[in-house]
Order: C-alpha cells, then sequence, then structure tokens
C-alpha cells in the first residue's frame, strides 16, 4: 500500500490522490507511465514525479523515519507490510488508568517471531533499549494509553517511528469496540487459562503477585502475551480491508 501513496508528498492531498487512484492508478511505477491521461495539472504532476523519486530512494534506503514524519499518522498503517521486519507489537498493563497516579507494571513486545515481557521491579527499565531497535509499532489504544504511559515513565524514549493504534483504522472498516470483542468477531480464541480475563484482573493479579504469589505473575505474564501475539494476527487479517476500503473510497469520490 506504501507505493500506491501520495499523501505523504509535499501539496498533494487525499483530492489528488483519489482521483488517481480514480483513474484506475494505483502504484508509483503506474503513475509514471500513465500520466499523461490523468487530468491532473503538469505542475503537480512534476511535483508527483519528484516525490516519488524521493520515495523510492527512502523505501530502498529502508528510511522508516521519513515516511513516519511525512504520512498523516492516521495513514501509518500503510506502511506496515514494508517494514514489518522491523515490528514492535507492544502492550502494557498498568496499575489503573492514570499516568499521573497509576504506574506501569509489564511492557510486552512481540516483533513477530519472540515475545518479550519486561516486569517492574526486574527489568522495565530495558524497554528504553528495546524501543530503538524498531522501526514500526503497533498497538490497540496505544495512542491514548499505552505509549503516554511508556514516555511518562521514560521520558527519553522519543517513539519517532511508524505507528499504527489499530482501534482507529479498525473502526473505519466497522470494528468497534475493546480488543477482546473485536478478537471474537474475528474468531481469534485465547488460551483456557486467560479467556475472560479484564485489564481490572490485570491489576489484581499484579497485586497478588506484589503479596508473593508467582502464579499470579505467571498469569498477568501469559495475558500480556496474548495481547501482543493477537495484534499480529488482526494485523494480518485485516489489512487487506484496510486496503479494499481506501481504494473503494477513492472510486466512490471519482463517482461523484
Amino acid at each position: 500500500m506504501l507505493t500506491s501513496t501520495y499523501i505523504h508528498i509535499p501539496r498533494i492531498g487525499r483530492t489528488i490522490e483519489e482521483r488517481i487512484w480514480s483513474c484506475g492508478i494505483k502504484t508509483w511505477s503506474e503513475f509514471a507511465e500513465c500520466q499523461d491521461d490523468l487530468p491532473i495539472s503538469a505542475a503537480k504532476k512534476r511535483t508527483i514525479l519528484e516525490g516519488i523519486d524521493e520515495s523510492v530512494q527512502r523505501l530502498r534506503a529502508r528510511d522508516s523515519g521519513f515516511f513516519a514524519q511525512s504520512l498523516p499518522k492516521s495513514e501509518h498503517w500503510r506502511a506496515y507490510s514494508d517494514f514489518k521486519d522491523r515490528i514492535a507489537f507492544v502492550d502494557i498493563e498498568t496499575t489503573g488508568l492514570s499516568p499521573n497516579y497509576d504506574y506501569m507494571t509489564v511492557v510486552g513486545i512481540y516483533d513477530g517471531k519472540k515475545t518479550k515481557t519486561y516486569v517492574r521491579g526486574i527489568d522495565l527499565d530495558d524497554v528504553v533499549c528495546e524501543f530503538a531497535k524498531y522501526d514500526f509499532l503497533v498497538t490497540f489504544n496505544g495512542a491514548r494509553f499505552d505509549l503516554p504511559f511508556i514516555k511518562h515513565e521514560y521520558p527519553e524514549i522519543e517513539f519517532n517511528q511508524l505507528h499504527t493504534d489499530l482501534m482507529y483504522p479498525l473502526r473505519r472498516i466497522g470494528y468497534s469496540g475493546g480488543l477482546k470483542p473485536i478478537e471474537r468477531t474475528l474468531g481469534i480464541t485465547r488460551s483456557e487459562d486467560t479467556t475472560g480475563i479484564t485489564g481490572f484482573d490485570a491489576v489484581r493479579l499484579w497485586h497478588e503477585y506484589e503479596r508473593g504469589s508467582a502464579d499470579a505473575l505467571e498469569l498477568l505474564l501469559k495475558y500480556n502475551r496474548e495481547d501482543i501475539v493477537n495484534l499480529e494476527t488482526i494485523v494480518e487479517l485485516v489489512h487487506p480491508k484496510f486496503v479494499e476500503h481506501a481504494f473503494s473510497a477513492a472510486c466512490g469520490a471519482g463517482a461523484r
């Protein structure tokens, strides 16, 4: 989808991008081949061609920062397929909802191959170096919750990567509500041990661990691991729908 994108190019907005798509031109290479047939001014075409040239070079150089800065945040999902080799699916557990009064207990990170869970009082500080390894972050409600919590405790983390908060693109294609209901709608199941566990239970499990229950921590970590692994499952299931929705919206705009 990234190589079908034009809105990251300066002075090119959604109207122009949708006009290009509505003409059946999806990729950068197709634009270069078919530009003469497009109902776009010569000046805009030059701007787009220059933007495509830079974008190809930046993508070839794996410059995720360029796309993180130039793409609207709501459209970072478009870069998923191109940067998922350095991706982190992220979810945190906390003692409450406010970073000003509560604190993180667990940070879970899944790179598509291995899960890593960082625990307060054991190795939580290691997340500072860990986040620097990734070009792309995926969360659910992370823009409002997870990342601000982490940033409050570790302000030195920049979070300048590409980031998709799945809650928002999922809403666009009709999936609303929390993570667990969306999982059920998509047919994603949890283990017997964690089925029915909620964020409130995660707080309870942490306090049980503080009182000496190793089993409570083990269950909390299992719950967190399933959260982050399921984020990848959701993306893989719905990403084609994100793409279809984007293109179908352009076709509707063209028809109008």
